[in-house]
């Protein structure tokens, strides 16, 4: 290893594995514009989101569903308690966020988990964006009505 690399490697921060002090494995999740710090402990199965129940933050079926999915297919539903601070975008976003933000707590969580997760796609950032509106131009591919005369 050259002393450039060397040093680069010293200067990188080190992302930590286990738990934090108060016993939380974290893990933060995007879509599109939607960011969440997700944090989870051995527990009861209580699910929070923005200090609110699962049920009572998403009314979308399919965002519970999504949620709990990443839970019910590593075996750890109803044995860790899940917090989540979500913000931006909308409500199939933050979902997406927040499934992406689980799997990588619940790979700190357990290590053994990362196959299943990552079969699964828990751990793959969806790297869809907005395409942006062009400019002469209705929207990103819609163009204004043509006339010819």
């Amino acid at each position: 290893m050259s002393d450039s690399t060397a040093t680069v490697a010293a200067l990188a921060p080190r992302i930590k594995s286990g738990p934090d002090r108060q016993g939380w494995f974290r893990g933060t999740g995007r879509r599109k514009t939607a960011v969440a710090r997700v944090r989870i402990k051995p527990g009861a199965g209580a699910i929070q989101i923005n200090e609110r129940e699962l049920d009572k933050f998403f009314t979308e079926d399919r965002d519970r569903k999504n949620i709990l999915a990443v839970l019910e297919k590593t075996g750890t539903h109803g044995k860790v308690d899940v917090q989540a601070q979500v913000h931006g975008g909308g409500f199939t976003g933050q979902a997406g966020a927040i499934v992406l933000g689980l799997g990588r707590a619940l790979k700190r969580y357990d290590q053994s988990l990362e196959s299943i997760l990552r079969d699964n796609g828990f751990l793959t950032r969806d790297s869809r964006e907005v395409e942006r509106k062009k400019a002469g131009q209705k929207g990103a591919r819609g163009r204004f009505q043509f006339s010819k005369r």
